[in-house]
């Protein structure tokens, strides 16, 4: 039997995990499954759990409120040297969270191989997405299996000289996650905060906005382009799912709780996220994975960075890099919500993945522990 460790911390990585985690589980007999959370985002890490029906076997309860990158690091790394004490023959890790890289690193400490989920995305630029482009980059450096979403992933890493042999173009799990939920889930939230008509009206606008580069006098523009907007548009409604980031929850509230038409709710669990996504006329987000599951439901996305590392989207015309940027924000969603509804909807394959990414992992993995196995 192989000895498999999970590691996540954030919302995006259990719901890109949970479908992996959940193949592995189905074969008890040759696989024994380990799931780490380091609690990154407490809440939404272990209520999306909730959704994919399973637990952490290891809770690290890792973050206290305002740590440095230098302090969550160093406290990470020390959680997690007691995780390694058990023999572990693979680690998982995914995309390019703190707890992802502290994975990475503690499993190259230990002579751990590891697979990294999500792989080859890049920016190019060490502080767009700050510190993300710069964990993912030294993941890769350490990494066993690279899983990349797309062929451009895998280019990026040929780039980088990362041996061919070691990379797998896989897709994204985040499309085999949203083919297991069930988009017909409880609309119960929306009628607490009646929301149910706004969406059947079809004038709804998602926003979230979370990004550590976006923190400071970036938040603020982006703030004032969606006040803007709530003017300009009262027809039309605003769903703000608050980040619980204290540096972003405060200014967010202070600054938009006093417009009618804008709804500043909690941090949604995930089905109702992607309930709103589905229902969405425009999401205005600076989050990567949203990137990647707005396309299945034919939503434009206005992308609030000025770099993204997932370029896919662009290039497919499902999403739009505007950046912090006042008139680029307003002038871009007006096109769109001068439209109606069904004229907004974009005809296009998500160019993510197919739902299958999942099943291909397990059969790399099979088939290495298989090769491993034969030559001792």
């Amino acid at each position: 039997m192989k000895t498999l460790l999970f590691i996540f911390g954030t919302r995006p990585e259990v719901i890109k995990l949970s479908p992996i985690i959940k193949k592995f589980k189905e074969y008890p007999n040759e696989y024994k499954v380990i799931v780490c959370n380091t609690e990154q985002q407490k809440q939404l890490s272990n209520q999306t759990l909730d959704y994919f029906d399973f637990k952490a076997d290891i809770n690290l309860n890792a973050m206290s409120e305002n740590q440095s990158l230098a302090e969550i690091s160093s406290r990470l790394l020390v959680l997690l040297e007691n995780v390694f004490k058990e023999k572990i023959d693979l680690t998982f890790v995914q995309g390019d969270t703190i707890s992802a890289f502290s994975g990475a690193l503690q499993s190259f400490y230990h002579k751990v191989p590891f697979c990294h989920v999500e792989a080859g995305l890049r920016s190019n630029n060490l502080f767009e997405p700050f510190p993300e482009e710069a964990f993912r980059q030294m993941i890769s450096r350490l990494a066993t299996f690279h899983f990349t979403p797309t062929l451009s992933n895998k280019r990026a890493l040929l780039k980088e000289n990362v041996a061919e042999e070691n990379i797998h173009v896989v897709g994204n799990t985040v499309v085999d996650a949203l083919k297991s939920l069930d988009v017909n889930t409880s609309t119960k939230i929306f009628d607490e905060i009646q929301l149910k008509d706004d969406v059947a009206n079809s004038k709804l606008v998602l926003i979230t906005i979370h990004r550590r580069e976006n923190h400071g006098e970036r938040l603020d523009v982006i703030l004032k382009a969606i006040q803007y907007l709530t003017r300009s548009y009262p027809d039309h409604v605003f769903v703000l799912p608050v980040h619980p980031n204290p540096n972003v929850k405060l200014k967010i509230n202070s600054t938009l709780k006093h417009y009618h038409n804008i709804h500043l709710i909690e941090a949604l669990d995930y089905p109702h996220m992607v309930y709103l996504m589905q229902h969405a006329k425009l999401i205005l987000t600076d989050s990567g994975g949203i990137q990647e599951e707005a396309p299945t439901f034919g939503c434009p996305v206005i992308v609030l960075r000025y770099k993204t590392e997932r370029m896919e989207g662009v290039e497919a015309g499902v999403s739009q890099l505007v950046g912090a940027d006042f008139t680029r924000i307003v002038q871009t969603s007006k096109i769109i919500l001068d439209k109606n509804f069904n004229e907004s909807r974009l005809k296009t394959v998500n160019p993510y993945g197919d739902g299958k990414t999942s099943q291909r992992i397990f059969e790399i993995v099979s088939t290495y522990f298989n090769k491993t196995h034969e030559t001792k």
